[in-house]
């Protein structure tokens, strides 16, 4: 409820507030848009299966979410990139910030993002396919995540292994590395405004997205790529409540406490 009240309030707030229809504020609806698409396929077959444990979701089901949730999961790794890149130009060259952040470069960045994840997902789903599942069909997990679906296939599932290895490399070590190039620019600009008011609302409005950037990666590099302990579904399971209801909660706080021109805008 939470996460549809908050990201409902920044898509409501965008698109009423004539002051947030920048380039910026584009790419955060569709953060928003990512954020309550990836919960409502997650979360209400969780609580469902938490309520009716022997109640069953079939096969085609089963893939069905696996696929969006890794099409929303790979298209927020770009569009946080995207924002990281907006602010890059918009604070390090601000003289032709409107020039290269057009709105066609702005919708044909965020329909790439999109479609990008989308082909990856269905690029896995499509390997799943492959294998065969003649049993035991119970997934040791909260919902379909692709891992602990592949523990359940009947043959070698080293192709799997080496696409997400591949997915995971691009998403989860690319993304970051530019994010982290991006700010490391934006920092020393920031550092040369002489304008305090200035300093201030750059530092205010790049924060809130480092934060929501740091929680994002952070938790799916330590899901994904760092070493598994003894127990690595249970690890699972719980950095995916981590992934799956506090990212998407936290990010419309971090973007409405934390920046100036959307507390303006609430008020």
């Amino acid at each position: 409820i939470f996460t549809l009240l908050g990201n409902g309030a920044i898509l409501g707030l965008i698109s009423l507030d004539s002051r947030l229809h920048t380039p910026m504020y584009f790419f955060l609806s569709h953060l928003a848009v990512v954020d309550i698409a990836y919960t409502r396929n997650t979360v209400p077959q969780m609580l469902a299966n938490l309520l009716h444990p022997a109640k069953p979701i079939s096969f085609a089901g089963c893939m069905t979410q696996t696929f969006l949730c890794l099409s929303f999961g790979h298209s927020e790794c770009l569009l946080l990139v995207l924002m990281s890149y907006d602010r890059y130009v918009a604070i390090c060259h601000p003289l032709r910030y409107s020039v290269i952040m057009t709105w066609r470069v702005c919708i044909t960045l965020a329909v790439t993002s999109w479609t990008c994840g989308s082909l990856l997902a269905l690029a896995h789903v499509v390997l799943i396919l492959r294998l065969p599942f003649s049993g035991p069909h119970e997934i040791n997990h909260f919902f379909c995540e692709i891992l602990s679906v592949l523990r359940l296939a009947c043959a070698d599932t080293w192709l799997n292994q080496v696409v997400i290895f591949a997915a995971c490399v691009f998403f989860l070590v690319g993304p970051p590395s530019l994010v982290l190039v991006s700010y490391s620019h934006i920092l020393a600009a920031i550092l040369r405004i002489q304008s305090g008011e200035g300093r201030r609302k750059a530092f205010s409005t790049c924060s809130s997205h480092l934060c929501v950037v740091g929680l994002f990666f952070g938790s799916a590099i330590i899901m994904y790529m760092a070493p598994k302990s003894r127990h690595p579904e249970e690890q699972q399971k719980v950095f995916f409540l981590f992934y799956s209801f506090f990212n998407p909660t936290l990010n419309p706080l971090i973007y409405s406490l934390r920046n100036g021109e959307v507390k303006g805008a609430l008020r």
